[in-house]
Formats: C-alpha cells, sequence, structure tokens
C-alpha cells in the first residue's frame, strides 16, 4: 500500500483505469472503497472500457449486478454492494463462482461482502479531495497475492506542489 495517498485529476483517474482493463491478468478482484461521489464507478467504467467493453456502463446500484463480455474471452463483472443489508445475500450474486474463470470483478462497496471477500484482491480507495473537487485522493493496497496492477499516473502537478 502508498505510504501517502496519490492526487489524481479525473482524467488521470480515468486513463489509468483503461490501462488496468487492458493490462491487467485475469482473474482479478477490485475493490473500490469510498463515500458516495468518490469516483468509484468512474473508475470502473474506465477499468471495463480498457479491457474491451463497449457500449454504456450503467452503475449497478439498483441491479446490485453487471457481466460484460470484454475482449480475449474475458468477462467484467461490476457488482455494487451498497443496497446490501447482510453478506449472505452474496450468495444469489453469484458470488460464490466468482474468479473461476478469466473474470476481471470490479465490486463497489466490497466492505459489505465482510469476510467473504477473496483472500487474493486489489483494494482501491477513493475520495473527493474537499480543496479541490477535481482530484481524487487514490490509495491502493494489495492483499494476499493478486496479480499485478499497471501503476498509476505520476502524481498530478497540484500534488507535486504539496511534495
Amino acid at each position: 500500500m502508498r505510504v501517502f495517498p496519490l492526487r489524481l485529476k479525473e482524467e488521470e483517474l480515468v486513463r489509468w483505469g483503461q490501462r488496468i482493463g487492458r493490462e491487467v491478468t485475469c482473474p482479478v478482484f477490485l475493490g473500490l472503497e469510498g463515500p458516495l461521489g468518490a469516483g468509484k464507478s468512474v473508475l470502473a467504467r474506465a477499468i471495463a472500457a480498457g479491457a474491451g467493453v463497449e457500449g454504456p456502463i450503467p452503475s449497478p446500484t439498483f441491479n446490485l449486478v453487471f457481466r460484460y463480455p470484454a475482449r480475449d474471452g474475458i468477462e467484467v463483472v461490476h457488482m455494487d454492494l451498497f443496497r446490501l443489508q447482510d453478506p449472505s445475500e452474496l450468495r444469489d450474486l453469484g458470488w460464490d463462482e466468482l474468479l473461476e474463470g478469466p473474470e476481471l470483478v470490479l465490486v463497489e462497496w466490497p466492505e459489505r461482502a465482510g469476510s467473504l471477500l477473496p483472500p487474493d484482491r486489489w483494494e482501491i480507495g477513493l475520495r473527493r479531495e474537499e480543496d479541490d473537487p477535481l482530484l481524487r485522493e487514490v490509495r491502493q493496497r494489495r492483499v494476499g497475492n493478486p496479480p499485478p496492477l499497471p501503476p498509476p499516473p505520476q502524481a498530478s502537478a497540484a500534488d507535486r506542489g504539496r511534495s
């Protein structure tokens, strides 16, 4: 995990997400954490687009899960657990079958899964900067042994000025 948060403009966050979608080895689980409006869906859409998903990629807040065919036989699974009341509800969403094939799994509000989270995963925390709403604070944490992610872009000029 990065010792300090990285601050990225939204377009930098999108470029990084597209790169993740193009380059990451599947299966992989990415938990996207942060408050409402932090950019979780923005990053998820960018990752899915980078993986080759075409067409609209709506937020799964009300449907809870969307599955999209992507390049090279990969399936992008985009889940939003915000509305879950208990981790036991995950079984109805096909949780137990996740990561059995070449899947790129993007989960918003992963903390709602509790102890059912996979042991090998990436946790990406996002937060909108209070002093500049166009910047996102990004933290990434590797848990277990997931496949590597491409590094995020260099810190934005605003972030470099704080160093």
